[in-house]
């Protein structure tokens, strides 16, 4: 196979994402994770931006890594400024990586008109900046920003700038598509001439505000390419960055390339979630390979074919990347979707047994009453368990009480008290929320944690409330759905009643409940 070499950028060019800011301690775990997947380099930041940054650069000194080469980002040398003045380059320098990846402009525009300086100026910016850094017996990196842009413009000067970085020392060179507005076929093209003009590793760097960035990665590759930037999830400004879970499988389990170490790449769905988590937005289960829906069936005829042959409506194995088929649970999904369902609790039912006709008669009979367990297939897991004899009750719930006030100084405006008996111990807790379901959520959790201490790793990441009948006004039934997350799985649990203090107590039960059969392994 033909070795690709994977630049993570998750902790420079990711943090520039909405919403997405990395402590220190955030950051030195996302390293051990990328490093234990095999990628060759981690970009882990600009060391002359902030003081974190030195600090992070400083903790990360001591840490020996197995796989990955770190690397610390900057900028040129600034204009009419001698290379040992420059701040930039002694925080660099500071940072002590054996690898540093240099930026500078390629296109002309930018060149005269943001920064303000020649063109032949900035030739001698780039060719100083490398120079330097290999004197220093560092790996460089060049960063050719807004490569493409810059060759469209003026394709004689953006080429200049790459001879200029290559004759300099610079170990490799990265076509950065900056704006995220070529084309798959510009990328080929253009990537290909500076393939065949430069004896010098080539890499790429995509984002994606046409929706491109993957795309344009892999054809880069293909047109002789041999280093990817990207970022984990996809995290990144704008519309993000090229998305190294999907880019990896597809090149390594589809296109002939190693891109990480081959018994890594069923990790990929793990880590995806893990860096998701340390970085506290919500996964996007949507998402290729790594998403909770990217193996989802729904149609009862899909559903029968991937029982009989997987390759009928999947284009890989899930378990290749770490991840597993979903069946969901609908009027549409058909008895092999159930039963699929039923195995995982008890292979020995068969499609005919009456165990299942029971509980498709079950199923039909709560959707009836406004369940629907299309995406929420976590409770009807316990659905199955109940009609099949092999439901363990964790424990019984003796009352509760939710009252709502005016909002406290605090910001919590309801609060609530729950009794439950745990094998014969009762436990009475209390707790304050804002809204009366978040109070009555870690009353529970309180109350369970003596007798279950992994209820802490449990979080709630959704919560939807749908009205099943508008005519009925404020006595129509409602359907909650509750998701949560332990930083591993992720599970939806659904209730349906008249009463939203209900309906939201039924849901957050068998998220709890779902949650501790897990772990049991029952």
């Amino acid at each position: 196979m033909k070795k690709v070499m994977i630049y993570d950028t998750t902790l420079r060019d990711g943090a520039q994402a909405q919403g997405i800011s990395f402590s220190v301690e955030d950051k030195l775990k996302i390293v051990e994770r990328l490093d234990r997947l095999g990628v060759s380099y981690i970009e882990a930041g600009n060391p002359g931006s902030n003081p974190k940054e030195l600090e992070f650069f400083e903790r990360i000194s001591r840490v020996k890594l197995r796989n990955a080469k770190l690397i610390a980002f900057g900028s040129t040398r600034r204009a009419n400024k001698s290379i040992y003045e420059d701040d930039n380059v002694k925080s660099l320098l500071k940072a002590d990586t054996p690898a540093v990846a240099i930026f500078g402009k390629t296109w002309d525009f930018h060149v005269t008109d943001i920064l303000n300086t020649t063109l032949d100026e900035n030739l001698k910016m780039v060719h100083d900046t490398i120079f330097f850094f290999k004197n220093k017996n560092k790996e460089v990196v060049f960063d050719a920003e807004h490569f493409f842009d810059g060759y469209k413009a003026n394709p004689d000067y953006a080429m200049q700038v790459l001879d200029v970085a290559a004759k300099a020392g610079a170990d490799s060179i990265c076509l950065c598509e900056t704006n995220g507005g070529a084309f798959p076929d510009e990328i080929r093209t253009v990537t290909a001439q500076v393939v065949d003009r430069l004896d010098i590793d080539i890499g790429i760097h995509c984002h994606n505000d046409m929706g491109m960035a993957v795309a344009n990665s892999i054809i880069a590759v293909q047109a002789g390419a041999v280093q990817v930037q990207g970022t984990i999830n996809g995290f990144g400004e704008r519309s993000g960055n090229a998305n190294l879970c999907t880019i990896i499988p597809s090149l390594q389990l589809k296109a002939g390339y190693e891109c990480i170490p081959p018994d890594e790449v069923s990790n990929i769905t793990a880590t995806a979630r893990y860096v998701s988590e340390i970085a506290n937005v919500i996964h996007d289960e949507r998402a290729p390979y790594v998403g909770k829906y990217a193996f989802a069936h729904k149609a009862g005829m899909h559903a029968d074919a991937v029982n009989k042959n997987c390759v009928a409506y999947e284009h890989i194995c899930p378990e290749a990347v770490g991840n597993e088929r979903l069946f969901l649970m609908s009027e549409v999904a058909g008895r092999s979707a159930v039963l699929n369902l039923i195995n995982n609790i008890d292979s020995t039912i068969k499609r005919d047994s009456p165990e299942t006709r029971v509980i498709l008669e079950k199923l039909k009979e709560l959707e009836f009453k406004g369940y629907q367990y299309e995406g929420a297939e976590s409770s009807f897991e316990i659905v199955i368990r109940k009609v099949l004899g092999k439901y363990h009750k964790f424990f019984e719930l003796e009352e509760f009480k939710v009252m709502v006030n005016e909002p406290s100084i605090s910001g919590a405006n309801s609060s609530a008290m729950i009794k439950i008996n745990v094998d014969g111990q009762d436990e009475i807790t209390a707790d304050e929320g804002e809204g009366p379901v978040n109070a009555l959520d870690k009353a529970v959790r309180k109350a369970l944690e003596r007798f279950y201490p992994q209820i802490k790793d449990m979080k709630l990441t959704d919560y939807k409330v749908r009205v099943l009948d508008s005519t009925l006004a404020t006595a129509a039934k409602v359907r909650v759905l509750i998701e949560s997350t332990d930083g591993k799985e992720v599970w939806t649990t659904i209730g349906v009643s008249t009463d939203i203090i209900a309906a939201s107590w039924k849901a957050l039960v068998d998220s709890i409940e779902y949650k501790l059969i897990k772990d049991a392994g029952i």
